[in-house]
């Protein structure tokens, strides 16, 4: 069970930068392809995909042995991760969670800002976090905690800016007075414009 959850985890990490970098670095090169943007994963995901898999005895070696508390924190974390990650899937819709409205002009979507929209401005990427926080603890593989930290790192970093252009971009002055009305990017206790 831990060995299927680390690497379904370190599987299916990449298809979010993978996809939403270039997405949101060249959002008008893109938006002029339409619908074909989801070609993107294909070749860039699933040859990485079919490396982790074939690697994974490498990614499963290294683990911190972990008491039963940290692991129940765990479970915590990723219960709590998946419920705010199917509860922000709800609120945008499918095609605004996978991005329709971003790559294909032709959709076009309000801005959601109720429920933990009204609490943080990303708390889709918030809720992956706590869900890779807590396949770490629950099952103490290093490869999990690095892939942690990476994405945060690179979310907060690199796609929260480019997002947050092309959300100002598609929604103008209304974006900016979200932005004004919910401070925090990413953690709820955090405020930073």
């Amino acid at each position: 069970m831990k060995d299927f959850l680390t690497i379904m985890t370190l599987i299916f990490w990449p298809v979010i930068p993978l996809f939403w970098i270039p997405v949101h670095f060249a959002v008008h090169f893109f938006r002029r392809r339409g619908l074909a943007v989801y070609l993107l994963p294909v070749f860039t995901w699933l040859p990485l995909a079919f490396f982790i898999y074939e690697n994974r005895a490498f990614l499963l070696q290294y683990r911190i042995s972990l008491s039963l508390l940290p692991a129940i924190a765990g479970w915590v974390l990723f219960v709590s991760g998946m419920l705010l990650h199917i509860w922000t899937a709800r609120l945008l819709g499918l095609l605004g969670i996978i991005g329709v409205p971003e790559v294909w002009g032709k959709v076009k979507e309000n801005l959601v800002s109720k429920g933990p929209f009204s609490i943080v401005r990303h708390p889709t990427y918030f809720a992956h976090t706590l869900i890779f926080s807590g396949v770490f603890l629950i099952t103490g593989a290093l490869s999990v905690l690095v892939l942690t930290v990476f994405d945060l790192t690179v979310v907060n970093t690199v796609i929260i800016p480019l997002e947050e252009k092309e959300l100002t971009e598609r929604f103008g002055e209304e974006y900016i007075s979200y932005k004004n009305e919910v401070p925090s990017r990413f953690f709820p206790w955090f405020h930073k414009k």
